[in-house]
């Protein structure tokens, strides 16, 4: 009976950890794919034609934040497969990463909806939420799970 419930126990710790890595590399492919997509915003929605020509300053502010902003995102993302696929982590470092991930994914949930953007098209608003929320819930579920094991 005992080796029973070993094999059940180590079956389902198994399922759990095929789970986080699912969850950390889905949340990491949306974290990359919006920052890739982010370098490309200014162009396609045109930001600069709303700044004065004049405002250098500005447009460099708004271009370097912009830079930054999607840089970060695509190094988070990075940060969170390669503890996934890298299996080199310990549980400290991966609860720190994680943690940073969950907490901007929900920052940016509660941003949408507090001040929602897209707010002209229903779809594109409501997409983006959906698009946040689930980026969100999969860091949040991996690291719940992760904190909560032995």
């Amino acid at each position: 009976m005992k080796n029973t419930e070993n094999m059940d126990n180590g079956s389902l710790r198994g399922i759990m950890n095929i789970l986080i890595r699912v969850l950390i590399l889905i949340g990491s492919a949306s974290s990359v794919g919006f920052g890739v997509w982010h370098l490309f915003v200014p162009k396609i929605w045109k930001w600069y034609s709303y700044i004065q020509k004049d405002a250098t300053e500005l447009i460099l502010a708004v271009r370097a934040i912009n830079v930054f902003f999607s840089v970060s995102l695509i190094l988070f993302g990075l940060l969170g497969s390669l503890i996934t696929l890298g299996n080199k982590a310990d549980k400290y470092a991966s609860v720190l990463i994680l943690s940073s991930l969950t907490i901007i994914w929900l920052l940016r949930v509660i941003m949408q909806i507090v001040y929602p953007q897209g707010s002209l098209n229903k779809y594109i608003q409501y997409g983006m939420l959906s698009a946040f929320f689930i980026t969100f819930l999969c860091y949040a579920i991996a690291l719940i799970v992760i904190i909560k094991r032995k």
